[in-house]
Order: structure tokens, then C-alpha cells, then sequence
């Protein structure tokens, strides 16, 4: 009669600089740096545009299917999972090395906390952010930004909404928690670490001008300030998803009844 002896429990170890290096790149390769480089060949063009900045429309939540409402809504939908999948891929890194996105600050065990800190910050962030906006459009520094232009069918909302936590969630977990954590590991310090994930932060949003690069930038010092300070993400996602909701919605709803709205 044998016996087989039980595989020897592995301890995970944290992967060399130069892996983690490797791994970043992949990761923003695949995600946001890739947005970033999207949107500088899309503000080229919009330079060399012979209409002004300001009269060129960014569309977001743009139809996929004009005209054919279900399949549209399977567009949109595919399109919310596929942005999620970053996310999914950062955890399963985490876990690799024996941690898991919990050290992030990403998971429900302060529920409250998180949507009551979110909420004062898209507060203090939001208004000044449209104000930020209007007058880079004004001054035409910026492309008019529409924030949905979906049709007026059932799904619409919900879409817009499900759009706006796909987007906040994305974005803190990658370029907040994921990279500061990743360029401490690598040897950076906190201002060249919030510097980079900042002007990465401001990168993909070029496509809307220059309003919406320097905006974002400032938002990107602001939330990785908090995070440093609360060590978690949670109440940005929820801040994030707070205002892409309220401009989402909001436009959906204002545009076309209100003389302020681009």
C-alpha cells in the first residue's frame, strides 16, 4: 500500500523590480496607458481640425447600434465588462503575491464610510470641475463635451449609471491604488509616484482638450492625497462614480432644456 504525500504549501513572494516593472507596463498597456495614447492622437486631430476646438463635440456613451435598441444595449453592456477587466486582472496579480485589492481599499467592509467620504468629495470636486470645464469651452481651449449620447429608450439611465462605476472603479483601482503601489515597490517616492499617476490620470482625458487635461490632473493629486491619507480607494470610486452619475444623468436628462449646458 503507498501513500502520496501532500504538495508542499508555496509562500508567495513579491516578484524582482524588474518583473514588476514588466507587469506594469503590461497593465497599463492593456488599459489606461493605451486610453492615454488614444487620446493624444485624438486631441492631433481635433488640433488640426479647421473648426475650432470649441465647436467639436467629444461625444461619451455614444450609441454602438443607432437604431437597433437590443443590440445597442448588448454593446453597452459588453463594453461595461470589458472596462472592468483590468480591475480583474490587478486583482488576480495581487493575489499572486499573497495579497489581494482588500490592501487597496477596494472591498465593502466600510461601506458607509467609503459612500459618506465619496460624497463630500464629489461635492467639493464636482462643482468646480463644471465650472473648470465651462470655461475652458468657453475660452476654447476645449471640445464640447457631450456626456451621453445614447437614445431615449428604457435602459438608458441604467446604462449611464452602470457606465460611471465602471469608470470610477477602473480608474482608482488602476491608477490610484494599483500604480502607487506598484512605483513604492519599484522605488519611487510619493511626489514623483502621485506626479505619474496624475499626469497619466490627465493623459486619457486629452481627447476633451486642454480643460480636461489639467482638470484631471489637479482631481488625480487631489485623490491621491486622500488616499494616502485613508490608505483606501473605496471612497474614491465612490466619489468618482458620484460625479460620472450626476454628469451622466444630468446631461441625459438637462440637455436641450437648460441655455448653460454646451
Amino acid at each position: 500500500m503507498t501513500t502520496t504525500s501532500a504538495e508542499p504549501a508555496t509562500t508567495p513572494q513579491t516578484p524582482s523590480r524588474r518583473l514588476l516593472a514588466v507587469e506594469l507596463l503590461i497593465v497599463l498597456g492593456l488599459s489606461l496607458g493605451a486610453s492615454g495614447i488614444s487620446s493624444l492622437i485624438s486631441f492631433a486631430g481635433s488640433l488640426t481640425e479647421p473648426a475650432a476646438l470649441g465647436s467639436q463635440v467629444a461625444t461619451l456613451n455614444a450609441s454602438r447600434a443607432p437604431g437597433r435598441p437590443w443590440l445597442d444595449l448588448a454593446w453597452q453592456l459588453y463594453y461595461v465588462a470589458r472596462g472592468l477587466m483590468p480591475v480583474v486582472l490587478v486583482g488576480y496579480l495581487l493575489v499572486r503575491e499573497g495579497a489581494a485589492l482588500r490592501v487597496l481599499g477596494f472591498d465593502l467592509t466600510r461601506k458607509l464610510s467609503d459612500l459618506g467620504r465619496g460624497a463630500v468629495v464629489a461635492a467639493c470636486i464636482g462643482g468646480s470641475g463644471l465650472a473648470l470645464y465651462l470655461g475652458a469651452q468657453a475660452a476654447g481651449f476645449n471640445l464640447t463635451v457631450a456626456p451621453s449620447g445614447l437614445p431615449d429608450v428604457w435602459w438608458r439611465i441604467p446604462v449611464l449609471v452602470a457606465s460611471a462605476w465602471q469608470n470610477a472603479v477602473l480608474e482608482e483601482v488602476v491608477v490610484v491604488g494599483y500604480l502607487l503601489r506598484r512605483l513604492h515597490q519599484l522605488g519611487w517616492g510619493l511626489p514623483a509616484a502621485i506626479a505619474a499617476s496624475s499626469v497619466l490620470r490627465g493623459s486619457y482625458h486629452l481627447y476633451q482638450g486642454v480643460g480636461g487635461l489639467v482638470g484631471n490632473m489637479v482631481m488625480g493629486v487631489v485623490f491621491c492625497l486622500l488616499y494616502r491619507r485613508w490608505q483606501r480607494v473605496g471612497p474614491l470610486v465612490a466619489a468618482h462614480a458620484l460625479i460620472d452619475t450626476t454628469a451622466f444623468v444630468g446631461y441625459a436628462l438637462l440637455a436641450g432644456h437648460v441655455s448653460w449646458l454646451p
